[in-house]
């Protein structure tokens, strides 16, 4: 059995690396997305601070009264608050992910993006043909009902006779007088063969091999149970990725149509024609679309990975190992 148990412990290894692998990428996908939520905070920073700016001069100017002025202070401080608090959290996802890789806590870690690759490498085979025999787990069931069958063929071999031979050399000293008690050896040689028969032993035996061949029945409905819980896991991740791929791109166009009703209402606003209420309201709804956005993209990515991994398609370089 040592092949099979060798290559049992190849498949538990490539099983945690596969789980190590979609792990790292999801957290990775985090990371960026935070990234991206920084980058828009910071654009909408810069939007409301101009916003409260000319504000504050229309209403030291006494074209307005100072109501514009507050709205515009409150929004301001709402959008710092918000980042502060997404960038607190880049701490902690940093930490995790470290901790996945092994990385040296102490070092730090860069990571590139690039947004339109990303996007690029969203698509994916919606009509695969799921092949269990590729998961791993489905490996790992093979291995163990593999060793489970040599166990039975082991525990049926105790009712075989045992034959087994020895020899023996042994060197003897002996003399009257010390000195001259290695001066002469005697050596002694036995050569013998041993023949064992397994006559009774309280039905052991054969208990063993019914409890062996139990846990054989035990691993085919295991085996069978698998089965149905790869396939539910297939559907399952790849009814969520289509969801989320159609959530995306609904969210996508919401977030040029928000970015397009913002821009007319800000210049109505500039015109006089716009209360600072809808320009409030307006720049609310783009930050809240671009930030959903994002989030339906690390959504995709994420269901994506699910999805590879429940087809069996996630790669793992052999250098790795």
């Amino acid at each position: 059995s040592a092949n099979v148990v060798r290559q049992q412990l190849d498949q538990s290894l490539l099983n945690s690396q596969i789980n190590t692998v979609v792990a790292v990428s999801k957290a990775y996908y985090d990371i960026l997305l935070t990234y991206e939520q920084i980058k828009i905070l910071d654009e909408n920073l810069n939007r409301v601070d101009k916003q409260f700016r000319d504000a504050r001069s229309r209403y030291e100017s006494g074209i307005v009264d100072k109501t514009d002025y507050q709205r515009a202070s409150i929004s301001l401080l709402n959008l710092k608050s918000d980042k502060n608090r997404v960038q607190n959290s880049l701490k902690a996802k940093h930490a995790y992910i470290k901790q996945l890789m092994g990385y040296p806590t102490e070092e730090s870690l860069d990571l590139n993006f690039d947004y339109n690759t990303m996007e690029a490498e969203m698509e994916v085979n919606t009509q695969p043909e799921l092949r269990i025999e590729n998961r791993i787990e489905y490996k790992l069931m093979q291995s163990q009902m593999a060793v489970s069958d040599l166990r039975t063929q082991y525990e049926k071999l105790a009712f075989i006779p045992t034959v087994s031979a020895y020899y023996n050399h042994n060197w003897i000293f002996f003399n009257n007088q010390f000195n001259d008690l290695y001066q002469q050896s005697y050596p002694t040689s036995a050569v013998g063969l041993s023949f064992g028969v397994p006559i009774f032993q309280g039905t052991k035996r054969t208990q063993q091999i019914r409890i062996s061949e139990l846990n054989q029945e035990k691993n085919l409905v295991q085996m069978d149970n698998l089965k149905k819980q790869i396939n539910t896991e297939y559907e399952s991740a790849l009814a969520d990725y289509e969801s989320s791929y159609v959530e995306w791109q609904n969210i996508k166009q919401n977030m040029e149509m928000a970015e397009e009703v913002y821009n007319i209402i800000k210049l109505q606003y500039d015109e006089g024609i716009k209360a600072y209420v809808d320009l409030i309201m307006a720049e609310t709804e783009l930050r809240t679309s671009q930030l959903n956005h994002y989030n339906a993209l690390y959504k995709v990515l994420s269901s994506k990975l699910d999805l590879q991994k429940a087809l069996g398609d996630i790669e793992i370089n052999s250098t790795s190992k």
